[in-house]
């Protein structure tokens, strides 16, 4: 089967993929981007690549672009079932929209975590409420960009927030609290970059009390887009070169489990010194200032991965016209 593309991008923040696709026209790379936010498909359509990246993100809601969630994961498993390559593809999208599913998975693969209680009624949490040391974070299952994070001093705290502001249910009413772990703000948070597996380049996050710890430059940055004004100084962005080998083994545990093709993974250090792991991002948004200082371009590196897997999709040297043409 000949393919009019070598790639197709599923997307829908307008701002984050232009370094990407600005990194693929530079190489030649014949690409599509669809956009996420309105978009259709039959069953009966051909596959527009031979391969797909998926960069849709859980955050969409937060945008008003709430159906973009759903519609990539449709997508994407069609596309799966009919035997189509998607890198970061269905599975590893829905772990991404399901702190809960995340939760799990640290817990099986024996990775320090922090505990986490999942409910959809007030009344049934109240009936475990003497297992909860307060306070704790209160977290959406569909997070994304540190949406809808609070911290809880009580119970009571819990049930007035619920009661005056209901939409901390969305977008899929069910929450979460978690438990906070005793650590040193001025150290922040490590996350670490991973690309086909290996790390890529890791940093110090310092939030000031931030949740949106988002490290695309629009989105915490001099000129950031997505992040209200606040009097609450942005979170900082620092490379950490000496991110230590247990802290990497387990990340690297945590991106072959969850079958990452590019991951985000964040941990942070306790004052009794644990590594404790948080959050899994698949959608995973580079800060080029951060890869800059290990002397690379982020971008070019996800393109020389994505160059990689379209030579070793099964048929790609078949498809005339395409050998020799992208460089890696």
């Amino acid at each position: 089967m000949s393919y009019p593309n070598d790639l197709a991008v599923l997307y829908e923040h307008p701002e984050w993929q232009k370094p990407l696709f600005q990194a693929l026209e530079r190489r030649g790379i014949r690409y599509v981007a669809l956009d996420l936010k309105k978009a259709a498909f039959a069953d009966a359509d051909e596959p527009l690549a031979p391969l797909y990246f998926n960069q849709a993100s859980p955050s969409a809601y937060v945008r008003g672009h709430t159906r973009a969630v759903p519609y990539a994961l449709a997508y994407m498993r069609s596309l799966q079932i009919r035997g189509v390559r998607v890198l970061n593809g269905a599975d590893a999208f829905a772990l991404e929209l399901s702190k809960t599913a995340q939760a799990a998975l640290l817990r099986k693969l024996g990775v320090p975590a922090p505990r986490t209680w999942t409910f959809n009624d007030l009344d049934a949490i109240r009936a475990r409420a003497r297992e909860i040391a307060f306070p704790v974070l209160l977290k959406p299952e569909q997070g994304g960009s540190g949406a809808r994070i609070v911290l809880v001093e009580s119970f009571a705290h819990l049930e007035a927030l619920l009661e005056t502001s209901p939409s901390h249910w969305l977008p899929d009413n069910l929450l979460l609290l978690q438990e906070v772990l005793d650590s040193d703000p001025a150290r922040g948070i490590v996350r670490m970059e991973f690309l086909g597996g290996e790390l890529l380049y890791a940093m110090r996050v310092i939030s000031h009390g931030r949740f949106n710890l988002c490290p695309s430059p629009v989105c915490n940055g001099e000129a950031a887009i997505c992040e209200p004004q606040s009097s609450v100084p942005p979170a900082e962005f620092y490379p950490y070169k000496e991110v230590p080998a247990q802290a990497v083994a387990w990340g690297k545990r945590i991106v072959a489990a969850a079958k990452l093709d590019v991951a985000g993974i964040e941990y942070l250090e306790t004052r009794d010194g644990r590594f404790v792991f948080y959050d899994v991002n698949a959608n995973s948004n580079l800060r080029p200032s951060v890869a800059q200082a290990f002397g690379f371009d982020p971008f070019e590196r996800v393109v020389d991965f994505l160059a990689r897997e379209i030579r070793a999709y099964e048929g790609f040297l078949r498809f005339a016209g395409l050998r020799g043409r992208i460089e890696v």
